[in-house]
Protein backbone atom coordinates (compact mmCIF):
# COMPACT_ATOMS: atom_id res chain seq x y z
CA UNK A 1 0.00 0.00 0.00
CA UNK A 2 1.39 3.46 -1.25
CA UNK A 3 1.32 5.49 2.16
CA UNK A 4 1.19 8.43 1.36
CA UNK A 5 -1.23 8.62 -1.49
CA UNK A 6 -3.71 6.40 1.37
CA UNK A 7 -3.13 9.25 3.69
CA UNK A 8 -3.49 12.16 1.20
CA UNK A 9 -7.11 10.31 0.14
CA UNK A 10 -8.58 9.80 3.46
CA UNK A 11 -7.17 13.57 4.36
CA UNK A 12 -8.55 15.21 1.50
CA UNK A 13 -12.01 13.18 1.79
CA UNK A 14 -12.43 14.59 5.16
CA UNK A 15 -11.24 18.26 4.22
CA UNK A 16 -14.04 17.85 1.41
CA UNK A 17 -16.64 16.12 3.31
CA UNK A 18 -17.17 19.07 5.66
CA UNK A 19 -15.33 22.27 4.24
CA UNK A 20 -12.82 22.20 6.65
CA UNK A 21 -10.26 24.13 4.33
CA UNK A 22 -11.44 27.21 2.50
CA UNK A 23 -10.09 29.56 -0.08
CA UNK A 24 -7.86 32.14 1.81
CA UNK A 25 -7.56 30.22 4.87
CA UNK A 26 -4.84 30.78 6.89
CA UNK A 27 -4.19 27.07 9.19
CA UNK A 28 -2.34 26.71 11.92
CA UNK A 29 -1.30 23.10 12.77
CA UNK A 30 -1.45 21.92 16.46
CA UNK A 31 1.65 20.11 16.56
CA UNK A 32 2.02 17.91 19.56
CA UNK A 33 5.02 16.21 19.19
CA UNK A 34 3.80 13.09 18.56
CA UNK A 35 2.76 11.19 15.65
CA UNK A 36 -0.61 12.03 14.55
CA UNK A 37 -0.09 15.79 14.36
CA UNK A 38 3.08 15.76 12.33
CA UNK A 39 1.17 12.98 9.71
CA UNK A 40 -1.31 16.02 9.96
CA UNK A 41 1.25 18.74 8.71
CA UNK A 42 2.82 16.71 6.52
CA UNK A 43 -0.74 15.47 4.56
CA UNK A 44 -1.87 19.66 4.52
CA UNK A 45 1.45 20.40 3.05
CA UNK A 46 1.22 18.04 0.20
CA UNK A 47 -2.48 18.81 -0.22
CA UNK A 48 -1.70 22.77 -0.25
CA UNK A 49 0.06 22.35 -3.61
CA UNK A 50 -2.90 20.04 -5.35
CA UNK A 51 -5.29 21.69 -3.58
CA UNK A 52 -8.42 23.82 -5.81
CA UNK A 53 -7.94 26.41 -3.34
CA UNK A 54 -5.48 28.44 -1.98
CA UNK A 55 -4.30 28.03 1.74
CA UNK A 56 -1.58 28.59 4.02
CA UNK A 57 0.33 26.39 6.73
CA UNK A 58 2.10 26.97 9.73
CA UNK A 59 2.52 25.02 13.03
CA UNK A 60 3.09 25.84 16.21
CA UNK A 61 3.89 23.70 19.88
CA UNK A 62 3.07 24.48 23.48
CA UNK A 63 5.41 23.39 26.12
CA UNK A 64 3.23 22.49 29.42
CA UNK A 65 6.18 20.38 30.67
CA UNK A 66 5.46 17.06 30.16
CA UNK A 67 7.29 16.21 27.20
CA UNK A 68 9.42 12.83 27.45
CA UNK A 69 12.45 13.75 25.53
CA UNK A 70 13.86 17.32 24.21
CA UNK A 71 12.47 19.27 21.48
CA UNK A 72 15.43 19.98 19.27
CA UNK A 73 15.50 17.21 17.17
CA UNK A 74 11.58 18.27 15.97
CA UNK A 75 12.76 21.62 15.78
CA UNK A 76 15.86 20.73 13.32
CA UNK A 77 13.65 18.53 11.39
CA UNK A 78 10.90 21.13 10.83
CA UNK A 79 13.82 24.06 9.98
CA UNK A 80 15.19 21.86 7.55
CA UNK A 81 11.89 21.08 5.84
CA UNK A 82 11.55 25.05 5.96
CA UNK A 83 8.22 24.80 7.79
CA UNK A 84 7.50 27.62 9.64
CA UNK A 85 7.24 26.79 13.33
CA UNK A 86 6.12 28.53 16.61
CA UNK A 87 7.37 27.31 19.82
CA UNK A 88 5.52 28.55 22.79
CA UNK A 89 6.82 28.08 27.01
CA UNK A 90 3.45 28.38 28.52
CA UNK A 91 4.16 29.71 31.95
CA UNK A 92 0.99 28.87 33.26
CA UNK A 93 0.86 25.34 32.64
CA UNK A 94 4.63 25.01 34.35
CA UNK A 95 3.31 26.66 37.01
CA UNK A 96 0.53 24.49 37.54
CA UNK A 97 2.89 21.49 37.53
CA UNK A 98 5.20 22.42 40.21
CA UNK A 99 1.98 23.75 42.03
CA UNK A 100 -0.48 20.76 41.47
CA UNK A 101 1.36 17.86 40.12
CA UNK A 102 -1.53 16.28 40.87
CA UNK A 103 -4.01 17.78 38.17
CA UNK A 104 -6.65 16.27 36.38
CA UNK A 105 -6.71 16.44 32.29
CA UNK A 106 -9.58 19.20 32.44
CA UNK A 107 -7.49 21.49 34.22
CA UNK A 108 -4.18 21.26 31.83
CA UNK A 109 -7.05 21.38 28.51
CA UNK A 110 -8.05 24.27 29.58
CA UNK A 111 -4.88 25.96 30.07
CA UNK A 112 -3.84 24.52 26.50
CA UNK A 113 -6.76 26.00 24.89
CA UNK A 114 -5.85 29.78 26.45
CA UNK A 115 -2.27 29.18 25.38
CA UNK A 116 -2.95 28.03 21.99
CA UNK A 117 -5.75 30.92 21.09
CA UNK A 118 -2.77 33.26 22.35
CA UNK A 119 -0.21 31.91 19.86
CA UNK A 120 -2.57 31.42 17.14
CA UNK A 121 -3.97 34.86 17.13
CA UNK A 122 -0.46 36.03 17.18
CA UNK A 123 0.25 33.83 13.98
CA UNK A 124 -2.55 35.73 12.45
CA UNK A 125 -4.09 32.22 11.56
CA UNK A 126 -8.21 31.85 11.07
CA UNK A 127 -7.80 28.10 11.36
CA UNK A 128 -6.51 25.25 13.71
CA UNK A 129 -6.32 21.76 12.74
CA UNK A 130 -5.82 19.57 15.33
CA UNK A 131 -4.52 15.63 15.35
CA UNK A 132 -7.68 13.74 15.98
CA UNK A 133 -7.60 10.70 14.31
CA UNK A 134 -10.42 8.00 13.82
CA UNK A 135 -9.09 6.37 16.41
CA UNK A 136 -9.60 9.12 18.80
CA UNK A 137 -13.33 9.46 17.47
CA UNK A 138 -14.35 6.11 18.00
CA UNK A 139 -12.85 5.97 21.49
CA UNK A 140 -14.81 9.45 22.29
CA UNK A 141 -17.92 7.88 21.16
CA UNK A 142 -17.17 4.58 23.17
CA UNK A 143 -16.18 7.25 26.15
CA UNK A 144 -19.47 9.52 25.75
CA UNK A 145 -21.53 6.62 25.75
CA UNK A 146 -20.26 4.44 28.77
CA UNK A 147 -19.49 7.34 31.20
CA UNK A 148 -21.23 9.80 30.12
CA UNK A 149 -24.69 8.90 29.12
CA UNK A 150 -24.53 10.79 25.95
CA UNK A 151 -24.65 9.36 22.20
CA UNK A 152 -21.64 11.80 21.03
CA UNK A 153 -17.44 11.69 19.45
CA UNK A 154 -15.53 14.46 18.47
CA UNK A 155 -16.96 16.98 15.84
CA UNK A 156 -15.08 17.58 12.46
CA UNK A 157 -15.83 20.93 12.65
CA UNK A 158 -16.83 23.36 15.07
CA UNK A 159 -15.61 27.07 16.26
CA UNK A 160 -13.85 28.77 19.28
CA UNK A 161 -16.68 30.24 21.98
CA UNK A 162 -16.22 33.66 20.09
CA UNK A 163 -16.09 32.08 16.15
CA UNK A 164 -12.91 34.53 16.15
CA UNK A 165 -11.57 30.74 14.80
CA UNK A 166 -12.76 27.49 13.01
CA UNK A 167 -11.42 24.16 14.40
CA UNK A 168 -10.89 21.27 12.21
CA UNK A 169 -9.63 17.55 12.26
CA UNK A 170 -8.77 16.53 9.29
CA UNK A 171 -7.32 13.15 10.34
CA UNK A 172 -10.94 11.27 11.17
CA UNK A 173 -10.47 8.71 8.63
CA UNK A 174 -6.55 8.37 9.71
CA UNK A 175 -6.02 5.50 11.75
CA UNK A 176 -3.15 5.84 14.50
CA UNK A 177 -1.70 2.79 12.51
CA UNK A 178 -1.17 4.72 9.64
CA UNK A 179 0.37 7.51 11.26
CA UNK A 180 2.56 5.18 13.03
CA UNK A 181 3.89 3.09 9.83
CA UNK A 182 3.97 7.12 7.67
CA UNK A 183 6.16 8.72 10.47
CA UNK A 184 8.26 5.82 10.26
CA UNK A 185 8.56 5.85 7.19
CA UNK A 186 9.93 9.87 6.88
CA UNK A 187 11.74 9.05 9.89
CA UNK A 188 10.69 12.13 11.43
CA UNK A 189 11.45 12.72 14.97
CA UNK A 190 8.31 11.59 17.49
CA UNK A 191 8.67 14.01 20.73
CA UNK A 192 5.81 12.24 23.05
CA UNK A 193 4.14 13.33 26.08
CA UNK A 194 3.86 12.24 29.68
CA UNK A 195 0.37 12.02 29.44
CA UNK A 196 0.19 9.77 26.27
CA UNK A 197 2.21 6.85 28.76
CA UNK A 198 -0.36 6.93 31.52
CA UNK A 199 -2.16 3.73 32.72
CA UNK A 200 -5.22 3.02 34.86
CA UNK A 201 -7.90 5.66 32.80
CA UNK A 202 -11.02 5.59 30.63
CA UNK A 203 -9.36 6.28 27.62
CA UNK A 204 -6.93 3.68 28.09
CA UNK A 205 -8.83 0.69 29.10
CA UNK A 206 -10.98 1.62 25.96
CA UNK A 207 -7.75 1.81 24.05
CA UNK A 208 -7.07 -1.54 24.92
CA UNK A 209 -10.38 -3.00 24.60
CA UNK A 210 -10.60 -2.08 21.09
CA UNK A 211 -7.20 -3.55 20.55
CA UNK A 212 -8.37 -6.98 21.71
CA UNK A 213 -11.36 -6.93 19.72
CA UNK A 214 -9.63 -5.78 16.73
CA UNK A 215 -7.63 -8.89 16.57
CA UNK A 216 -10.95 -10.81 15.63
CA UNK A 217 -12.19 -7.81 13.74
CA UNK A 218 -10.36 -5.74 11.80
CA UNK A 219 -12.57 -3.02 10.54
CA UNK A 220 -14.46 -2.05 13.97
CA UNK A 221 -13.02 1.14 13.67
CA UNK A 222 -14.11 1.80 10.38
CA UNK A 223 -17.61 0.59 11.18
CA UNK A 224 -17.91 2.72 13.70
CA UNK A 225 -17.16 5.94 12.10
CA UNK A 226 -19.52 4.67 9.30
CA UNK A 227 -22.02 4.36 12.01
CA UNK A 228 -21.89 8.43 13.24
CA UNK A 229 -22.43 9.38 9.53
CA UNK A 230 -25.55 6.92 9.32
CA UNK A 231 -27.68 7.87 11.94
CA UNK A 232 -31.04 5.83 11.98
CA UNK A 233 -33.25 7.95 14.68
CA UNK A 234 -35.92 6.34 14.51
CA UNK A 235 -33.67 3.51 16.60
CA UNK A 236 -32.95 5.61 19.08
CA UNK A 237 -34.50 7.22 22.41
CA UNK A 238 -34.23 11.21 22.10
CA UNK A 239 -37.85 12.12 21.85
CA UNK A 240 -36.82 15.22 20.43
CA UNK A 241 -36.39 13.35 17.18
CA UNK A 242 -39.24 11.12 17.37
CA UNK A 243 -43.06 11.36 17.18
CA UNK A 244 -45.55 10.24 20.08
CA UNK A 245 -46.47 7.38 17.85
CA UNK A 246 -42.61 6.59 17.86
CA UNK A 247 -42.25 7.50 13.93
CA UNK A 248 -39.45 10.40 13.11
CA UNK A 249 -40.20 13.49 14.35
CA UNK A 250 -40.48 16.40 11.72
CA UNK A 251 -37.10 17.08 10.03
CA UNK A 252 -35.55 14.08 12.31
CA UNK A 253 -35.02 12.40 8.88
CA UNK A 254 -32.87 14.87 7.63
CA UNK A 255 -29.34 14.57 8.86
CA UNK A 256 -26.75 13.66 6.03
CA UNK A 257 -25.79 10.16 5.52
CA UNK A 258 -21.66 9.76 5.20
CA UNK A 259 -21.40 7.22 2.44
CA UNK A 260 -18.28 5.31 2.73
Amino acid sequence: MDLEKTLLRKTGEAIGRFKMIRDGDRVAVALSGGKDSLTMLEALLLLQKRAPVEFTVSAFTIEQGKFLRPIEPLAEYLKKKGIAWTYFRDTPSLRLIEEKPEHGCDLCSRYRRRAVYEVVRGLGANVIAFGHTADDFCEALLRNTLFTGKLSALPPVTHSRDKEFRLIRPMLFVTEDLTRRYVEMLGAPVVPCGCSQRTGTVRRAIRDMFARLEQDFPHLKQNILSAMGNVDLNRLLDTRFLNPDGAPAEGGDLLPVLED
